[in-house]
């Protein structure tokens, strides 16, 4: 059974980070353990809520999982929050890194043009270090340029992002995949190893949802682990996300914070 540790915050409301990260990647068979860099009420969407950094009891645990010779076959990192957590991850990569595991980054850092509240550009250098750790880069077009030192705008062409993806590609080496892609109202996401691209695109619905970028990436990455190609990797992420902001949308009571993912939990499996 292949393991993973998943690093980012714990929103104890708001179905995002590690509440939505753990109930996927377990249902794909995959054995998640857990490093909650913050908890936080609710997540940043969300007025006046609480933040505690945690990243003082990481490093316990750390030391405790060495004496325990725990290994990981992938390391997954979410929402970090601070240059601090930052600096944690990457001690961490250095101590549990190895040739055989792969590191998959996801900055969650910002959208629509806007950083997420708690984020300033001072952690940008960090995020970049971290970034050229990686063997798949996660993002989204908001982060992208910002990563890049580039103008957002609303909608960039599928010509355009190729390009992004080829640019932050030299920024990590390795693999990166960019969603929040538009094509003929479609939205999707595409990939690119250095050497080719893939892509897929699904419908659209006149909504936006928090947590559907977490959704997103925990499903790539246990399609990863499950020895799936890319491609493949990315068609079903696209797919499961989709699938989840559909149900949300056609729901009547549906909240509007997050997204019913639990509900499409099935149709996920179906795709493996």
């Amino acid at each position: 059974m292949k393991r993973i540790v998943s690093i980012q915050d714990v929103s104890c409301i708001g179905k995002c980070s590690q509440t939505v990260a753990l109930p996927i990647l377990s249902s794909m068979g995959i054995e998640t353990a857990i490093l909650p860099t913050s908890i936080l009420s609710t997540h940043t969407a969300f007025r006046e809520f609480t933040f505690k950094n945690l990243t003082d009891e990481l490093y316990k645990i750390v030391e405790h999982w060495k004496k325990q010779n725990f290994q990981f076959d992938l390391i997954y990192i979410g929402y970090t929050g601070s240059e601090e957590i930052l600096n944690f991850v990457l001690d961490f990569i250095k101590e549990f890194k190895t040739e055989k595991n792969i590191v998959v980054f996801d900055p969650a850092m910002a959208d629509h043009g806007k950083l997420y509240s708690g984020i300033d550009k001072n952690i940008f250098s960090k995020i970049k270090e971290v970034s050229k750790k990686a063997d798949v880069l996660r993002l989204n077009l908001t982060e992208a340029t910002f990563l890049l030192d580039m103008e957002y705008k609303e909608k960039f062409t599928l010509e355009e992002a190729k390009k992004i993806a080829e640019n932050l590609q030299q920024l990590n080496g390795k693999t990166t995949v960019i969603t929040g892609i538009e094509k003929e109202n479609k939205i999707g996401a595409i990939g690119y190893d250095g050497i080719e691209f893939y892509s897929n695109f699904e419908t659209k619905y006149n909504k936006s949802y928090h947590g559907t970028g977490d959704i997103f990436t925990s499903a790539l990455v246990g399609s990863l682990l499950r020895e799936k190609t890319l491609e493949e990797a990315i068609k079903i992420a696209t797919k499961f996300t989709t699938e989840c902001v559909r149900i949300t949308y056609e729901d009547k009571n549906g909240i509007d914070y997050g997204v019913n993912f639990e509900l499409a939990i099935p149709f996920l499996l179906k795709l493996l």
